[in-house]
């Protein structure tokens, strides 16, 4: 019956959806080169906000928990699972004022309205997985970027997303440059549940009435770590360990 629901509210989505990239990206061309980042800045967090509108079409709720100050005068590391491509706009909305910076495959910086013209012109990292002398330089310009800028960079570090929910085991090169190149950061894990409900039947139609839930851990110390892979095995543990089944 859900299933059978989900294909006029999908419809409806995906109309909704395209409007709002395709709108708010003269928005973004004008902010960008009239206004400079601040204004781009803004636009940018309206489409999330709009994006957000527009999951509440399937009944989508979100719920983002974060029990701690964090300063938002100092770079941040946001290390979280990946469950699909919903993960991104509302932890963008929710964490808008770390000012956060994703790392994201070069594809998805030609084609898409809104969406690549704020990867290319907002501060990401646009690497090519299959290409080490493109990725590398690439994720180290970044790093050097977070930590002059003390905003907040985003890495997935399952480097590809889980269908099911199930995590997959963390991959250290990306954490690795990140950590070297961003030596004064604090680190902020974050698990994200049901997110892949989102797509349980694939594209189209889309699932219906689920609940994104977002959970700030404790921020570590990157400059207290010596061993970096004991940081990262402490994170991975973090994350997964509330991860919901």
């Amino acid at each position: 019956m859900l299933k059978l629901l989900s294909y006029p509210l999908s419809v409806i989505y995906y109309v909704f959806f395209g409007l709002a990239l395709i709108l708010i990206h003269p928005i973004q061309w004008l902010c960008f080169n009239f206004f400079g980042y601040q204004a781009h800045k803004k636009s940018v967090d309206f489409l999330q906000l709009c994006l957000m509108r527009c999951a509440h079409i399937l009944g989508t709720r979100f719920s983002f928990n974060n029990p701690y100050i964090i300063d938002t005068n100092r770079p941040l590391i946001i290390i979280a699972n990946h469950q699909s491509l919903h993960d991104i706009y509302p932890l963008t909305w929710y964490m808008r004022k770390y000012h956060p910076k994703f790392i994201s495959k070069i594809e998805l910086g030609k084609g898409i309205p809104s969406v690549s013209y704020n990867l290319r012109h907002g501060g990401a990292a646009l690497i090519d997985r299959k290409n080490p002398r493109q990725s590398i330089p690439a994720l180290m310009k970044f790093g050097e970027y977070i930590e002059s800028t003390k905003r907040a960079a985003v890495i997935f570090p399952e480097g590809t997303r889980s269908k099911d929910g199930t995590p997959k085991s963390f991959q250290t090169k990306g954490l690795d440059i990140l950590f070297k190149k961003v030596p004064s950061a604090l680190v902020v894990p974050i698990t994200i549940n049901n997110s892949w409900k989102m797509l349980r039947y694939g594209k189209f139609p889309m699932g219906i009435g689920n609940h994104l839930k977002f959970t700030v851990h404790k921020p570590l110390e990157l400059a207290t770590f010596v061993d970096k892979q004991e940081l990262i095995n402490r994170i991975e543990s973090t994350i997964k360990n509330h991860i919901e089944h």
